[in-house]
């Protein structure tokens, strides 16, 4: 089978839980036998990579004007529309030299992200800001105008291919691809029906279903005007998304995503929908755990973005004081808090190292006696607790989102910890560090493994969509969450 995996996570110097899924599922795919190659975007630059994380904080804030994001705008619509795009597809290429240097560019970002096929750049994305934080609303035009250029590159691309597999941020993407297309597209956080993908605003978990309430994620102050706007683009967004996954296969990555898209939507149709874990590579997380040391008694580790929504802080502010003298605590991982909370809390005991590679931050998980994700969000799928749990290591986290879903993996009783509350997951931290380092020889095989969940998605590859059982949307409409 011909797979054309989608995504505008790809490539990058810093590959997050989504690209890491699609590298791991297109390697799996490849090592089977199947033709894959991966298309993603062609503007990547260490400029456009730093805006693109500057976004997720810029939208924790929007109370006041962002001249930045004025400037770096000016002119990235069109340079990435004619530009970059038409620079990035073999058959547009009329210089040979530039041909060449192109084809060694995919091979070193195919190589930098550890996909082991080859890598089409086909469309740009760069600073996809639209003013919106000038203007103090969400624009309703914005998520399905990106939506058809990245639809637009699927179909110069698709020929050839038996299934299009797209992992992306805009729902909708569906509905501007050729019909004739085998498209199925997997849903990896809460952006099906929230504009920030997140949920989380103020330092908690967003309940909120009215869609002008969401202006509050754009601007504190927004008055009658803007809210109207932004309630017009996030119903629009909504119902985009529905249609799309009403008429396309649709892989969510935790129930906990497909029951929170219903609660938003109720009448959703979510017939041609299903619900797959994210996947590991267990060959080597188990290579890895063989090779690891004994697990240090006291080591405790912490790997993610160090974001709001996160909880790296509320943890540690929860963790002061608490912890046992023999507790050493370190925190894998980059990003706008890092800095002030390493002023306030470095030390011998607690030491920020910074980002590192997959490898790395795996060994070092290999090596811990626990590993925790702090996350006050509601997580959709968290491939770090299942990287701890493949690793055989102990893993605690909070309650939230599909975090409990994962309970399922665990290779022991107690070895994923769920807790109600920072507090209670500091608690249980000091347990579980009272008892002796616990090491198991690996598994054989894990249930998350890309391996084990392979068959799953060839069958959904060649499921024609007009057969799924529409029984199960009808059981959905019964028990929406």
């Amino acid at each position: 089978m011909r797979i054309l995996m989608v995504s505008e996570d790809l490539p990058g110097d810093q590959v997050g839980g989504l690209g890491k899924h699609v590298v791991t599922l297109a390697n799996c795919l490849l090592r089977h036998g199947h033709d894959v190659e991966i298309l993603g975007r062609n503007d990547r630059n260490e400029s456009n990579d730093r805006n693109d994380r500057n976004d997720r904080n810029d939208r924790n804030d929007r109370s006041q004007p962002d001249d930045r994001e004025d400037r770096d705008e000016r002119n990235d619509h069109d340079r990435s529309d004619h530009a970059h795009d038409d620079h990035a597809h073999d058959d547009h290429a009329h210089d040979d030299h530039a041909h060449d240097d192109h084809a060694h560019d995919d091979h070193d970002w195919a190589r930098r992200i550890g996909f082991e096929g080859r890598l089409r750049q086909g469309f740009g994305f760069a600073r996809p800001g639209w003013k919106e934080a000038r203007m103090g609303l969400f624009n309703p035009l914005k998520r399905p105008w990106f939506a058809r250029r990245i639809a637009r590159a699927i179909d110069r691309h698709a020929p050839g291919f038996d299934v299009v597999h797209y992992h992306g941020h805009l729902p909708m993407t569906g509905l501007y691809v050729g019909a004739h297309l085998n498209f199925v597209q997997t849903r990896h956080d809460q952006g099906s029906e929230c504009l920030t993908h997140l949920r989380f605003v103020d330092g908690a978990v967003c309940a909120n279903m009215v869609a002008g309430d969401c202006s509050v994620c754009i601007r504190r102050d927004a008055g009658p005007l803007r809210r109207a706007v932004t309630a017009l683009a996030v119903d629009d967004y909504r119902s985009l998304a529905a249609r799309a996954f009403a008429r396309r296969k649709t892989v969510f990555v935790s129930d906990f995503l497909r029951r929170n898209f219903l609660r938003a939507v109720p009448d959703a149709d979510l017939s041609k929908s299903r619900v797959i874990h994210n996947i590991v590579d267990y060959p080597r997380l188990r290579a890895i755990a063989a090779a690891a040391p004994e697990p240090r008694s006291g080591e405790v580790l912490l790997a993610g973005r160090i974001d709001a929504g996160k909880g790296f802080a509320e943890f540690l502010d929860a963790a002061a004081g608490r912890l046992p003298a023999h507790a050493r605590v370190t925190i894998v991982g980059d990003g706008p808090l890092r800095a002030a909370l390493a002023r306030r809390h470095a030390g011998p005991r607690i030491r920020f190292v910074g980002w590192q590679d997959h490898a790395a931050t795996l060994a070092l998980a290999a090596r811990a006696q626990l590993c925790v994700v702090p996350s006050v969000c509601e997580e959709a799928c968290s491939s770090t607790v299942l990287e701890a749990l493949a690793l055989g290591r102990g893993c605690l986290a909070l309650a939230r989102g599909g975090t409990p879903e994962l309970l399922r993996y665990q290779r022991y009783p107690g070895q994923l910890g769920l807790a109600a509350t920072m507090p209670d997951l500091v608690t249980l931290i000091t347990q579980h560090l009272a008892q002796p380092v616990q090491r198991m020889a690996p598994a054989a095989s894990f249930g998350a493994d890309a391996g084990v969940l392979l068959p799953t998605f060839l069958e959904l590859y060649a499921e024609p969509a007009d057969l799924l059982d529409r029984h199960l949307h009808l059981e959905q409409r019964r028990h929406p969450g």
